[in-house]
This record gives structure tokens, sequence and C-alpha cells, in this order.
């Protein structure tokens, strides 16, 4: 069971994700509250915390992140590509962006993604973190951040032999939302933003197995 904590101040975005997240049996909501204070003083230990960008500023985010043993994963709710950097370097176990209109599937596959501690977020969210990354290490793509996972790797492996994400799916036996939180997670992780760098970089990290 995955434990979420509902960090938003408008009570209408904080009612409709909790109804989004009702229909799940592999998800419980242990705490809401409107911001970082509130939801300290009622001391939850949840495995998610799912964020607004007005709940609280990076420098509070960070400062509860530091405190919490063991550190939750973060889901940010925003329509702002650049939130996306804003998460990037925090003392965080993973974190994800995804918009506001995100469907009852598509976030539950993303706490479910973020429990096991990978990267998610919506392709138009992380462009613009792909992009600066990219920028700031001067195009070289050939520097992952983090190793791949295991799952990962298995992920690259196929998308590198053209499957789609629906044949992944199947022949990995999980969820296609699943195999697209996977290669989110890739593309952030190798600093690509598509499958031909991916496969390209894999190749040369000797990651992929011709």
């Amino acid at each position: 069971m995955i434990r979420v904590a509902l960090v938003v101040p408008a009570l209408a975005v904080r009612v409709g994700l909790r109804s989004l997240l009702s229909g799940s049996d592999e998800l419980t909501v242990i705490a809401e509250a409107a911001d970082l204070n509130e939801l300290e003083s009622l001391s939850p230990e949840a495995d998610v915390v799912i964020i607004t960008s007005a709940s609280a500023s990076r420098s509070d985010l960070a400062e509860l992140l530091s405190r919490s043993d063991p550190r939750p994963a973060v889901l940010l709710i925003s329509e702002v590509p650049e939130d996306a950097q804003a998460l990037a370097g925090l003392p965080v176990r993973a974190w994800g962006i995804l918009p506001l209109d995100t469907s009852a599937e598509e976030l539950t596959a993303a706490l479910r993604a973020l429990g096991e501690g990978l990267l998610v977020g919506a392709p138009l969210l992380m462009e613009h973190l792909l992009a600066r990354r990219l920028a700031d290490e001067g195009g070289d793509v050939d520097s992952p951040v983090e190793a791949l996972t295991a799952r990962e790797t298995e992920v690259l492996q196929l998308l590198a032999q053209g499957l789609a994400n629906k044949q992944i799916a199947t022949k990995l036996r999980i969820s296609e939302h699943t195999v697209k939180f996977h290669v989110s997670s890739i593309y952030t992780k190798l600093g690509v933003m598509n499958r031909t760098e991916a496969a390209r970089v894999g190749v040369r990290r000797g990651l992929i197995t011709l």
C-alpha cells in the first residue's frame, strides 16, 4: 500500500485529487494539508507527497525533506514546465511532475512508479528540464546523472530494438503507463529528449547489447 499525503492550498484541487485516488486499492491518503507547515504538524509517514507550486518554496521543501527519514517521493502538480527544474537536486528519493488534468489511471501509475523510486513526468513538462540539462552540460548527452535501474535497462534495450510502449508493456508484463514513466525516467537520467538519442547514448555507455 502506497501512503500519500496531499499538500494543496486550494480545497477544490485537494478534493479533486482525493477523488481520483479513492478508486485505487493500492493507495491510501493518510494526510491532507494546505501547506508544508501544516503537514509537518500532522507528522505523517507518507511514501509520496503530492504538492502544487503554491504549496511551498523550494527551500522549505528541501528543509522538510532533509529532516524526513525515510525521505518520501514528491509529485508536483503543475502546468509550468520550468517547475520541474525546482525539483531537480532536492534531497528526495524520487520525484515527478504531472499536469492538473491527469487522469485517475495516470495518477495511480505515477504514484506506483514513484513508490518504486522512479522519476516520472509528462513529456511536455520535462522538455524544459532536459533542454536546460543539455545546455548546462554543453550538449554532452553521454553523461547520465544517475545509473539506470535494472528495469530501466530492460526498457531501454527494448526501446532500442524499436518496440512501441505497448509492445514493451506486453513483453515485460507491466502496464503501458508504467512503461511511459520508465521511458521518462530514462530520458531524464541520460539527459536526452527522444528514443534515438537514448539508444545512441545507451550503446555508447554499454547499456544496450546489440
